[in-house]
């Protein structure tokens, strides 16, 4: 089992971010605490999961709660299941919200892996994405952090922004190369409705890039990071020196995992009422809302679909491709005993004739897309998806 805890609240809204996340003038920190607790210990009682392999605080900013909250929330999971001194426990964190004391409390609470959102090492891409902090700040956070967690700080960048250059991304990427630790998370940035900057660009008011340059802009990264060592992992995360995140890892492989907050999301078997089937669930999302549910009931879960066979196929597929090391027969045999990987897709069809092409490889390891395959993996999925529902 891996908790997924969100955290909700932000300093300022992003110019292209529609995450669930609310700025609000005061957070009511002890309730919040209180609530997030509770449902931690009752969702682990109801998933009746043996041990914790990872823990990892989401948001909104997780890293504007203080460390006493982190700390609560790993107190209650490990008197619900076995927290393992080994189990990776990763904080989000904003530059602005990282000072050494503050970063060192998240040490002393358990955090053991930081994730920070850099987004970009430029001041005037900084300001296009709505972001509080300045290159500099993010170069301070990231040292500062890497003190602290040494070999455990991983940085996100994102790439493709209006008016950003094949040049200009090389020189972003050379950049956070004499910066970064042993993991990058590259994010191609989406404009999402109901966002500033997706207006601004819908409205012409900036350019949007064009598909072949975001193309090249994801190929220019793979080039650059495995030529520096990096292990290129999964379609956006990139690790060197065996710095793989394990809860990233738990999460492709379709592990259970348990989502804990306002608007957290879930896939797991509720075995403490008797289930044997997995659902995927969802809290609800606004914070006061969810708050009154947990009070009232232990938990604030809006929404539960139990997930068919299919269903759970599809999703070890769509998941399992965007790894390196792709789908296990093992893996594959868990989810479906009577239907080989083979069975399904050795047989003539989209598959064959994705390996013809050479995006796609199925041999003893199991199946997985090659690096060419990865860069195109939305475009390769419909046909094996369609495939699967054939069989």
């Amino acid at each position: 089992g891996a908790p997924c805890l969100q955290w909700p609240y932000c300093r300022k809204r992003c110019s292209y971010c529609n995450f669930n996340k609310y700025v609000v003038p005061a957070v009511d920190e002890a309730a919040m605490r209180t609530c997030l607790v509770r449902e931690a210990r009752t969702l682990l009682r109801l998933s009746q999961v043996q041990s914790v392999t990872s823990v990892f605080f989401g948001g909104g900013t997780p890293s504007l709660a203080s460390p006493s909250t982190i700390a609560a929330v790993l107190e209650a999971i490990a008197g619900a299941t076995h927290l393992p001194t080994s189990a990776e426990v990763t904080l989000e964190a904003n530059p602005s919200s990282t000072s050494t004391p503050h970063l060192a409390g998240f040490r002393a609470a358990g955090v053991n892996r930081l994730s920070i959102g850099v987004q970009s090492l430029d001041d005037a891409e900084l300001r296009l994405l709505g972001r509080e902090h300045t290159a500099s700040e993010a170069r301070g956070a990231v040292e500062a952090a890497r003190k602290l967690f040494p070999g455990r700080t991983s940085i996100d960048l994102l790439f493709g922004l209006p008016g950003q250059s094949q040049g200009t991304w090389a020189q972003r990427l050379e950049a956070a190369l004499e910066l970064c630790d042993n993991h990058i998370s590259l994010y191609q940035l989406t404009l999402e409705r109901g966002t500033a900057l997706a207006a601004q660009v819908w409205g012409g008011a900036l350019p949007a890039p064009p598909q072949d340059l975001l193309a090249d802009m994801y190929q220019t990264a793979h080039a650059v990071l495995v030529a520096a060592g990096f292990r290129h992992y999964e379609v956006s995360n990139f690790a060197r020196k065996g710095a793989l995140s394990t809860h990233n890892l738990s999460y492709w492989r379709a592990e259970q995992y348990i989502g804990v907050g306002p608007g957290a999301h879930g896939r797991f078997v509720p075995q403490g009422e008797g289930g044997c089937s997995r659902e995927a669930r969802v809290q609800t999302l606004e914070p006061d809302a969810w708050m009154q549910e947990v009070q009232r009931q232990g938990h604030g879960t809006r929404r539960r679909v139990v997930l068919s066979p299919l269903e759970q196929l599809e999703e070890v597929l769509a998941l399992g491709l965007r790894t390196d090391e792709g789908i296990t027969h093992e893996r594959w045999g868990h989810f479906s005993p009577h239907l080989s990987l083979e069975a399904v897709f050795g047989a003539p069809g989209e598959a064959k004739d994705l390996q013809q092409q050479g995006w796609l490889v199925l041999d003893s390891g199991g199946l997985r897309c090659t690096w060419e395959g990865l860069a195109l993996l939305d475009s390769l999925l419909p046909g094996l998806l369609c495939q699967l529902q054939r069989c």
